[in-house]
């Protein structure tokens, strides 16, 4: 039986990948073997990497010059490729620090940058975003980075930061293909896929033309945006699964209305769990309500020794992945593309009665 699957990533997949996957997955293409048994240089591997790029070029509407790769290391191997494609030693980048994933990120990108963190949400424990008129770019800036959500901190951006002549990159990484975007307001973005894209193993970056071919002498080749793009994300062998089911994954967006009815959707989600856990005594969310975001809600108890006890009686109830992360603590409920209104309400029935029970 398929349980509600409310964890951070690795993410839940439709059901109806994870079926097509399932069937395919001793016979692809009428090949009599699976899509992981075939040579990434095959015509039929070829062809599913094509589709990708091309489906994902459609749904968010990614311009001609932009490149888009599909690479490994995740999001964390990206916060050292950006400073080694776009910076040359002694450069100045710009950061906001909105949690542990912008804090990650700095912290890289200061062994082979001069790093200004021009906005710290720390003062806050980092359940704010800064308002978008505070914000100063540094003259000759490199580049601007944020990242759009926190999954652990459950903070997220409403706004896209203004950052006039300076390249704008963003770790989109639990918030691409949950809402509408506009690409051109970006040099670059990065997501790794295991949130809204697929399973883990495949990082997605989308890059614009003017900044390729920028990179340090010393940069290893798979970590080259121009070496990259130029054997089309293939100069070793990728993670062909992961790739193949990031293309189910993005036909099944397709199919069920695109970014514009997934936003819809997810933003539906979010309300009906912020509007139970604001109208129940027993629960709080810890951001100001700006920037509360859509993918990840954490939530505390007001008894937090009956912590373990929530989490036991939901998991027996079938709500599973509801741990707060270790770094915070408390629960958190991620609500990615893939986790259905259904389970949503679902767990809201549950912190109704899990309250009537303990309160």
């Amino acid at each position: 039986m398929r349980v509600h699957n409310f964890a951070a990533g690795p993410a839940a997949l439709p059901l109806e990948v994870l079926e097509r996957a399932q069937s395919e997955l001793t016979d692809f293409n009428g090949l009599g073997m699976s899509v992981m048994e075939i040579s990434h240089r095959s015509k039929d591997f070829v062809a599913v990497a094509a589709e990708s790029e091309a489906l994902l070029r459609e749904l968010l509407g990614v311009p001609d010059n932009y490149a888009v790769l599909f690479l490994q290391g995740g999001a964390t191997g990206q916060f050292a490729a950006i400073p080694l494609n776009l910076t040359a030693p002694g450069d100045q980048v710009d950061y906001i620090n909105t949690g542990a994933w912008s804090t990650k990120a700095i912290a890289e990108a200061r062994k082979f940058a001069e790093v200004n963190v021009i906005a710290d949400e720390q003062a806050s424990n980092y359940s704010t975003t800064p308002a978008a008129d505070t914000l100063r770019v540094t003259d000759g800036a490199a580049y601007l980075h944020y990242t759009a959500n926190e999954t652990i901190g459950g903070v997220e951006f409403g706004y896209l930061p203004e950052a006039g002549d300076v390249p704008l990159v963003a770790d989109l990484s639990s918030t691409i293909m949950s809402r509408p975007l506009d690409v051109s307001k970006f040099g670059l973005f990065y997501a790794g896929a295991q949130k809204n894209l697929g399973p883990s193993g495949i990082t997605v970056v989308i890059v614009r033309d003017d900044l390729l071919g920028r990179a340090r002498p010393q940069t290893p080749s798979v970590l080259d945006y121009a070496v990259m793009a130029g054997a089309d994300s293939m100069l070793n062998t990728p993670p062909t699964f992961g790739w193949y089911l990031l293309g189910l994954n993005l036909q099944w967006v397709r199919d069920t209305g695109g970014v514009t009815a997934m936003a819809e959707r997810n933003q539906r989600k979010a309300e009906t769990l912020y509007a139970a856990i604001d109208g129940l005594d027993f629960y709080s969310n810890p951001v100001e309500t700006r920037s509360r975001s859509w993918m990840n809600v954490p939530f505390l108890l007001a008894d937090s020794s009956l912590d373990q006890e929530f989490l036991t009686q939901a998991y027996a109830a079938g709500l599973t992945n509801l741990e707060g992360h270790r770094s915070v603590g408390g629960l958190r409920a991620s609500i990615y593309n893939a986790t259905s209104q259904e389970s949503v309400d679902a767990l809201v029935a549950f912190l109704k009665e899990f309250e009537r029970t303990h309160a």
